[in-house]
Parts: C-alpha cells; structure tokens; sequence
C-alpha cells in the first residue's frame, strides 16, 4: 500500500525506498545521494496522529461493548439495562467494528489524498501524471459505487421492512395461537373425554363388581369413539380396574407414572391434568372422580383419560413458538439492524474508493518514480555523462523501458567511442582520399587519352587537358553542359552515336572508331564508352576515353603493308624459283640439242604453267581481301545463316558430326548475310582441316543479355593452336597449312571488325581449338 512507506520530497527529488529504480552515476549519483542525506531525519519521523484518532475511537466504543455485553440477561429483561438481549450487545459489537473500519478507512483515504494534493501543489516531478491517474480511478469507481450504494440501501430498507412488516408478524403471531391451540386442544379433548365417560359410568353403575367386563369392553369402545391415546379406570383403592390404550403410541410414552395424579384426585374429589415429556412424544392426561350410584357423596373411582401428541409435532409447534419468540426480540432491533447495513454499505463503498485511491497510487508510484529517474538520467546524458545507469527490478513495460533506456547509454557509450575511433580513421580516409583525389586528378591531367564524363542527368562534368588537345576545344566550352547539346554543337558525331547506343542498349561498355574534322582537319578517333556505377550499383553517368588514332592507324598501314608486300614478295619468289629453274633447264637441254629435248619441255612447261596458277590464285585472294565490300546491314536472324551453312557441310562431309547449340533467346541483329557465311565457311574449313576431315564440330550461340552481345563459338577435337601462334593467327599470308593462301583468317577479322564485333582464338579442352567472336545486337 502506499501508506506503508513514506515518501518526502524536496526540490524536486523524491527519495525512494530500496527496490525502486536508482540512478548510478558521476554527478546524478551524487545529486540523488544528497537528496537521500538531507531527507534522511524526515523518513525516520512517524507519524502517530492518524493511530491516536483511531485508538481514541476505539476505546469508547469497545468499552461499550463490554458493558452491553456484561449487563444483558438472556429472556428478560435487566434493570438499570437499556437493552433487552445479549444479541443486541453482538449487534452493537459488530457496528463499533464497523465504525472502527470506517473512520479508519477515511484516515487513510485522507492522507492519501491530502499528500497528492501537496504534491500537486508543489509541482513534483510526476504529482500530475500522479493526480490524474488517481482522479481517473476514484472517477471510473465512484459513480458505479455509489449508484450501487444508493440501489443497495434502497433494497436494503424495503427487506428490512418486509422483514418486519404487519404482515409477516401476524402470521408468526397465528402461527405461535395455532400451535398453543393444538396444545389446548388435545388438553380439552383429554378433559372432555373423561367427563363424558365419567358420566357414563355413574348413569350405568359400570364400577360395580359384576359389570367388570362391561366396563372393559365399553372403555375400548370409548377410546375408539373418541380417538384418545388411552383411558384408564382405576378405584377408590387405586386399584386399576381397566385399560385401554392405542397401540400406535409408543408404550415408553403410556407407561409414564399416573399415581400421583389418581391419588390427588381421590384426595381432592376435583378434576386433575398434567402434561408430561417423553423423548418419543408428549402425553396430556385428564383425571375425572367417578361417585357411586347409591351414595352421591361417596368416591366410586377415578377415569383418566390420556391423549398423545407426537414428537414432529412437539417439535414443529416448540419450533413455531421459539422463532414467533425470537422474531420479537429482533424486532426490537429493527432500526440498529438498518443501521448496521448501511454502516456496512458504507464500509464497502469506502473501502472500493480507497482500493481504487490505493492502486491510483500503487500504479503512479509504479510509473512516475521510474519517470523521474529517467528524467534525471537524461539530464545527465544531455549534459554528456555516458555513464549513467539506473538500477530497476521491475518486470513490467517501465522496467523494459529501463533497461531499454541503459542498454541506450551504453550503447551511445560504446558508439562514441567507436564514433572518435571512426572519426580518426575518417580523417586519415579522407586524407588518404584527398591525397588519391589529388592523384587521379594528376593522372587524368596527364594522360595522353581524353577523358569526358556525363553524369546521371546527362551533363558534362569532367573533361581532361587532353581532351581538349585532341578535339580542339576549351575545357569552358563544354562543363557543365547538356552531353547531346555540346555534341550536336560542334559536330562530334562519334561521341553522340556512342552516347546514344550505350543509353538505349543499356551496354555497360561499349568501343568505337570514326573519323571526325576537327580544325578543318580529318581525324581517326578510338572512343571506349564505360557506364559508371557505385558500390549498391546505381548508375552514375558515363565515361567516353577516346585518343586520335590518325598516327597509329598510319603507321599500323605502314608496317601492315610492308608486312604484306614482305609476304607477297616471299610468296611470289617461291614459284620464281621453280620457274628460273625451269626455264634454265629448258634453255640448257636446247643449246645441247638433247634428244629428251621434248620431255624436258613438256615438263618445263608444265612446271612454269602450274607456278604461274599459283601465282595468280594468290593475287587474286590478296584482291579479295584489299577491296573486301562494305558490309550490306539488315536486320535477320543469325542462326538462319548458321543453319543453312551446317546444312552444306553436313551433305558434304560425312564423318564430321556437326553439332549446333542455339540460344533461343537471341534477338534479330544486323548484318551482312554473304559476308556472316564467308565467316562460317572459313571457320569451319579450318576446322575441317585441323580434324583431318573427321571428326566432332560444335557450332554455339548465346545471347549476353548485360551486355547487348550474341556470342558465337565454334570449336573442333583438331590439332589445336601452337602458343607461338596465337598472336600472328589473324596476320594476312599466315599459314601453317602446306596449302592456302593464309588470308581466310584475316578475312574473318577483317569481316567481324566491320560488323563492330571481336573475335579471338585459344584452345579446347580437351582437344582442339576454339575462335569465339561477338556481335552487337
């Protein structure tokens, strides 16, 4: 209960006793620790003023209960008493209790609500939330309290007037004349009975020795006739003359003594009853004196007659005149019982508003102290103290909220450190940034390659010195500006068909070559297109790298056509050889008139005619592939190339099994038809070739969705490729075959470089080579 402590108060700290939440800290440790010093006296003071109010009410009214009790006499009443029965002293009792309870009740209710006003009044930290919360319980419990108060007195009082209406106390009143009635009954029928029979008896002198069995046969017929338990005829001597009793009442009840009552009437010559108790029941006997006949005066005998009332109606009609009895005696004590209900009603009605006073405060305490510490806590983390901590055994949501709020502190204790140990290391990051920053800037000042870069929304944000040497223009004239509006401005066509194709294809990365005019000069350009992204790839732009290629491409012609004109001139000395030789030989086997002059010619001949074809075969391959057309580009279907050249070679080559793995995914693409099957008839003669005409052929496509690509591969079990010439694979008149020109590789390049795609060549696992090339969809 709340009154079981006391709480006190003072500049806005309340001390708490132990098991309530602490705060254990640097300077709110110390804070709450003086607080706890300076209301130390007033914790140890009591207060006794509320247990002397009750004692002196006490006193008075449990000496007077002992003076009711002592004084009362049960069944009557006690002079110098100014009440009747004990009972009433019990009742008297019960409501001193009640008005002990009741003044004690509204004592503590008045404390507690007198130590919530103070509270209020001096602004503690958690008296409003305190205030509310018990104006809320006594609200939500007072009007259905006192509505049932007021519903229950008022059932009370008609009870209680039903109880002790007119009504009801003049049926216990017929019933308590009813049950003497049946007592007054069974006395006058036993009365009557024997006078009758006492009649009978002097009118027929039936006492008379010789009428003996008359009489014994006319008193049975009597007690039949008047349904009695019993009559008995007995003589002036006392001597029983007959008896005739009912054989249903029990004998223990007829055998009771009935001298004593014989004898008084022979004595008195009168009338006689008594009543006498048996455990089975209750027998009324009337005794009459019987006169003789001849002298009137003269004692005859005496008739008794005996009736039974039975033990369950003993009982009922005790039991109706006992409760007719003690209804009185409690009526008497009507208005103290009224009382006593509505002390109790009272009881009760304080006793809900105090519980709902006590669990106002039960449940606030529970709540605010845990709040003030939490303030205070927070105080001192606002003031930087990390350390706070509050100690709470509660189980509840405040106690979850407690250790919520120190897992808090030390977690933003833990967070500072590693903030100052991140911000350390952030600080050489960043210098660590600054200093790469400064490098990559440094790099991509000096590199000979151009650099432009588009961000996100389509502006030009970097652009290097060395772009600005190769393109000829200022570094001002393009920063900051929209990408398509600077390259439509001064006519950089290149840059916008990559710009565009990498946009619209989605291509990560994408490399051109094109001629451009710059300064009235033409130019040959290598732009290599990359799409920037961060680490959660999202995309950030784009980055064009391009160099002027006018230099290389004519020094790579140069050295391209020495190598060719090396190459022609080795391959045109290799039939001169057998010509001279020829020719030498003929001339020889003239002048010498031989007589095999004529075969030596024929043979010659032959000789010249056939190196002379060979000659002319290899500069008409080397004519193909200088003026190899420019490509004829539609969009088709790649693999309607693929299969229509599988379906040649599987008809001309029966020991090549020819196996085709298409992707069905792959999209249309643009490209030359008869230039694609020059391609796939190259690849697949060599192939051939390097199997020796027999062999396994696999021929695949697949489509590289990321990036915009069809990948084509075609792989044989042949010889494979010799390290020492992957690199001079694609050279024009390279050939390790004894036949061949060495141009079909070189036209395949040159065909796949046309059509914007790559090829290269490497070697099968297990066997075999490999040349894979792809193609821009």
């Amino acid at each position: 209960m709340p009154d079981s402590g006391q709480s006190h108060y003072g500049s806005g700290t309340a001390s708490m006793k132990a098991g309530n939440p602490q705060i254990v800290a640097g300077g709110a440790k110390a804070r709450l620790a003086a607080s706890d010093r300076k209301h130390e006296p007033e914790r140890k003071k009591p207060h006794l003023r509320p247990v002397w109010i009750v004692l002196i009410l006490l006193i008075p009214c449990l000496a007077l209960t002992w003076y009711y009790s002592q004084m009362a006499v049960p069944g009557g009443e006690e002079k110098g008493s100014l009440l009747p029965t004990t009972s009433y002293a019990v009742v008297l009792l019960l409501v001193n209790l009640d008005l002990i309870g009741l003044v004690v009740l509204t004592l503590l209710l008045s404390r507690n609500l007198i130590k919530a006003y103070f509270e209020r009044r001096h602004q503690l930290v958690g008296s409003g939330f305190r205030t509310k919360l018990i104006a809320a319980f006594i609200g939500f419990s007072l009007i259905p309290t006192v509505l049932l108060a007021i519903v229950a007195s008022g059932f009370l009082n008609k009870a209680v007037d039903v109880w002790f209406s007119e009504q009801i106390e003049n049926v216990m009143k017929d019933s308590s004349e009813v049950a003497s009635l049946q007592h007054a009954g069974h006395i006058a029928l036993a009365v009557n009975s024997a006078r009758a029979i006492g009649r009978e008896l002097f009118r027929e002198d039936l006492l008379a020795q010789e009428q003996r069995d008359l009489l014994i046969a006319a008193m049975a017929r009597k007690r039949m006739e008047y349904g009695v338990a019993g009559i008995e005829v007995f003589s002036n001597k006392m001597e029983t003359l007959t008896r005739a009793l009912d054989a249903t009442v029990p004998s223990s009840v007829l055998d009771l003594p009935v001298s004593q009552l014989v004898l008084q009437v022979i004595n008195g010559k009168q009338e006689l009853t008594s009543v006498q108790e048996a455990q089975s029941g209750r027998l009324v006997r009337a005794a009459i004196p019987v006169f003789s006949g001849a002298k009137t005066d003269e004692l005859a005998g005496v008739v008794v007659v005996e009736t039974y009332v039975s033990e369950s109606l003993l009982t009922k009609m005790e039991g109706i005149t006992r409760q007719y009895t003690e209804y009185k005696q409690i009526k008497e004590m009507k208005n103290p019982i009224k009382a006593g209900a509505y002390l109790v009603i009272a009881i009760v009605t304080v006793m809900i508003l105090f519980s709902a006073t006590w669990f106002g405060f039960y449940v606030a305490r529970g709540i605010t102290v845990p709040i003030q510490r939490l303030a205070e806590a927070t105080e001192a983390v606002a003031q930087g103290d990390l350390t706070v901590h509050i100690d709470a055994q509660a189980t509840d949501e405040i106690g979850t909220l407690i250790d919520s709020f120190n897992r808090m502190t030390q977690d933003l204790q833990g967070s500072k450190s590693k903030l100052e140990e991140t911000n350390l290391t952030l600080q050489q990051t960043n210098a660590e940034l600054d200093r790469r920053r400064a490098y990559i800037e440094t790099v991509v000042a000096t590199i000979a390659a151009g650099l432009l870069s588009i961000d996100r929304s389509g502006v030009i944000s970097t652009f290097n010195p060395s772009g600005e040497r190769i393109l000829g223009l200022p570094v001002d004239w393009l920063r900051g500006r929209p990408a398509n509006e600077v390259f439509k401005e001064f006519g950089l066509d290149l840059f916008q068909t990559a710009y565009d194709r990498m946009q619209a294809d989605g291509r990560d990365d994408l490399a051109l070559e094109g001629q451009l005019e710059v300064q009235g000069k033409l130019i040959t350009i290598g732009l290599n297109g990359s799409r920037m992204k961060d680490e959660a790839n999202k995309d950030l732009g784009f980055v064009l790298v391009f160099e002027d290629l006018t230099e290389l491409i004519k020094a790579q012609k140069v050295a391209a056509w020495q190598e060719v004109a090396r190459r022609v001139a080795h391959e045109i000395k290799n039939p001169l050889t057998p010509i001279q030789l020829s020719a030498q030989r003929l001339r020889k086997k003239f002048f010498e008139k031989s007589p095999d002059l004529d075969r030596v010619f024929d043979e010659a001949t032959n000789v010249i005619i056939n190196e002379v074809g060979s000659l002319k075969q290899m500069l008409d391959e080397f004519t193909k592939f200088a003026r190899l057309p420019a490509p004829q580009m539609t969009r088709q279907h790649l693999h309607d190339v693929m299969r229509d050249v599988a379906a040649l070679y599987r008809a001309a080559q029966k020991d090549i099994d020819l196996i085709l793995d298409l992707d069905q995914d792959l999209p249309p693409l643009n490209f030359d038809r008869e230039q694609l099957k020059r391609v796939f008839v190259n690849l697949f003669d060599n192939a051939i070739q390097a199997m020796n005409q027999k062999g396994r052929l696999w021929v695949t496509t697949k489509y590289d969705t990321k990036r915009k690509r069809a990948v084509v591969t075609v792989a044989d079990e042949g010889s494979g490729i010799a390290p020492e010439d992957q690199e001079r694979l694609f050279v024009p008149y390279f050939t390790r075959k004894k036949t061949g020109t060495g141009l079909g590789l070189a036209i395949v390049r040159r065909i796949i470089t046309d059509h914007d795609g790559q090829i290269q060549a490497g070697n099968n696992h297990p066997k075999g080579a490999v040349f894979t090339f792809d193609l821009p969809v």
